[in-house]
């Protein structure tokens, strides 16, 4: 069990300790759920409440915070140094060192030093997996792949031929790299090239052979990259599909083949993007928004939740809506549906008037 004391917290999250109580921590929790040895989270307004009836003797709070009689560390960014304190007590999954009895791997591919593979891991013809690399159990690293060094990749994984994954990559539960994309042509114009060139659907009930396309290309993800569970990045038609530095990708993403992230970007759950995208760096697309194939967006922009991107957008937007558009645009949207419910009231107001009106015309006519 890790102990810290008051002193050793205040130093490693930079913030600044009143002390009223003395207390030795061995965990972190909300102010209802601790204990004496417990340093209560109170990063909220509610959770600062609650330090009235918590059992700590020491809290973590905004700057600014004084409680009489507790024991405060301040702090100017709370998320920042709750982020801090996690590590200090986050325990990783267990796993076995080395290779495990069950896992196969190819004579031919090449094993880095302190690697672990965990049971039934697949490793297979002319792979490379780097330095300190962990695999839990039921991973599949696929022909020719390449896996840096210091990776973590949790139970379940899928890596196709090829991908490459570069330095210090989290890879959570169910992940797969390097599916064919969702590519395919038909022999003729399908209904969907002609509602695009123009505008309707003229023909129907015309079957056509659907053809597959292969894709060749592979995916390239960077350094420092972390990727949700059940993510899907599929690889690229001819060129590989890519991830920059440091991105972050939540649960349940799907990226599709021959997209290019950049670096920093943070995707959300449930978020859709189609094939052939180019997402500029430090991009925030917040969950389950989606975007069509073939379009960009510019750097350090933010698409909302539940967005609709049918279209680019350059650098710095704030993108609102489905169908997409700028937030100023949306918010101007916004008022004019307003005050057109507001005239619909004014017109069913005087409508017994007008009607009134258009009869005593009616009569002299």
């Amino acid at each position: 069990m890790n102990t810290f004391t008051l002193e050793q917290i205040a130093q490693i999250t930079d913030g600044m300790l009143t002390k009223a109580k003395d207390a030795v921590i061995t965990r972190i929790a909300p102010p209802l759920l601790a204990d004496e040895n417990t340093l209560a989270l109170a990063l909220g307004e509610d959770e600062i409440a609650n330090l009235n009836n918590t059992k700590a003797l020491a809290a973590l709070v905004p700057l600014g915070v004084n409680i009489d009689g507790f024991s405060t560390i301040e702090v100017e960014r709370p998320r920042l140094a709750m982020m801090k304190l996690i590590n200090l007590f986050y325990e990783e999954p267990h796993l076995n060192s080395g290779i495990h009895p069950t896992a196969t791997v190819h004579p031919s591919a090449k094993i880095g030093q302190n690697v672990s593979l965990g049971a039934n891991v697949v490793i297979a013809e002319n792979a490379v997996i780097g330095d300190n690399t962990k695999i839990l159990a039921n991973g599949y690293i696929g022909n020719g792949a390449i896996i840096g060094n210091n990776c973590f990749f949790h139970p379940n994984i899928n890596i196709g031929d090829r991908v490459k994954v570069g330095n210090d990559v989290i890879l959570h539960h169910g992940v797969s790299l390097g599916a064919d994309g969702f590519s395919f042509v038909t022999e003729n114009p399908n209904n969907i090239e002609k509602a695009r060139q123009d505008g309707e659907i003229k023909d129907a009930n015309i079957e056509q052979v659907i053809f597959k396309i292969p894709s060749i290309g592979s995916v390239e993800i960077g350094n420092n990259v972390e990727i949700g569970a059940n993510t899907t990045i599929d690889r690229g038609t001819i060129e590989n599909t890519v991830v920059g530095n440091n991105t972050k990708i939540d649960n349940l993403v799907m990226i599709g083949h021959n997209c290019h992230i950049g670096e920093g970007c943070m995707i959300v759950s449930q978020v859709g993007i189609a094939g052939s995208c180019v997402i500029g760096n430090r991009v925030v697309i917040a969950g389950q928004a989606g975007l069509a194939d073939h379009i960009s967006i510019g750097d350090d922009s933010l698409i909302a939740a539940k967005a609709g991107v049918t279209k680019s957008f350059p650098a710095k937007s704030i993108v609102v809506g489905s169908p997409a558009v700028p937030r100023k645009e949306f918010i101007k949207q916004l008022k004019i549906m307003k005050d057109a419910g507001d005239l619909i009231a004014k017109f069913k107001k005087y409508e017994p008037l007008l009607k009134s009106f258009e009869e005593s015309l009616a009569e002299k006519v």
